[in-house]
């Protein structure tokens, strides 16, 4: 029980900082004013592999991670309207991301169905930016209506919302981890059982 319980811990680890480097390296990969994120990789992985908590665990991490961003002189136009609430919401998107998608995968691996895990991995890799893209968007037309509008200058605000700010952005992460995490779920569930 203890080696199962510090082999869950040391892999969780290893993701948060996969987590940490890919979030950094995100900032750098921009389309617009749009960081694309591949954080959401390591989240699914980590979701699937080591469950739902796991993967809020490592959504905490990517949250903090922008936040710590924010707070270092990375400010965008919702940091810089309401501090709290924009830290609020980067918390609750990535844990939730991580959570949900834990959810679905586990939903799948554990029916009686044939490739269970595999159609749980892919379950996994769309929930997930499908929840962190929907919570932000959910705060975009609540907390932040106001800059939203403002930011839009007179264009739709509900494409504005879905195709400025989240479209390439979300088909990114949605494509990326519908290709390479059932992948490496595959790889790490047939690594765990053969040990």
């Amino acid at each position: 029980m203890k080696k199962i319980n510090v082999q869950k811990l040391v892999g969780i680890a290893m993701l948060a900082a996969i987590v940490v480097v890919l979030q950094y390296i995100g900032n750098f990969i921009k389309f617009g004013s749009v960081s694309i994120s591949l954080v959401l990789l390591p989240i699914v992985v980590g979701a699937a592999i080591y469950g739902p908590s796991a993967g809020a665990i490592l959504g905490g991490v990517f949250g903090a991670v922008i936040i710590i961003g924010y707070l270092s002189g990375n400010a965008d136009f919702l940091w810089l309207a309401n501090p709290v609430a924009t830290a609020i919401v980067c918390i609750i998107k990535g844990c939730g991301a991580g959570f949900v998608s834990g959810l679905a995968y586990k939903f799948f691996a554990t029916r009686n169905i044939k490739s269970g895990r595999v159609i749980g991995a892919y379950s996994a890799a769309v929930v997930c930016p499908v929840v962190n893209t929907g919570i932000f968007l959910l705060a975009m037309f609540t907390i932040f209506r106001e800059q939203l509008i403002s930011i839009a200058g007179g264009t739709n605000t509900v494409y504005f919302a879905f195709v400025v700010l989240a479209g390439v952005n979300f088909i990114v992460e949605l494509a990326v981890n519908v290709v390479l995490a059932p992948v490496i779920v595959g790889i790490m569930n047939a690594v765990r059982v053969r040990r």
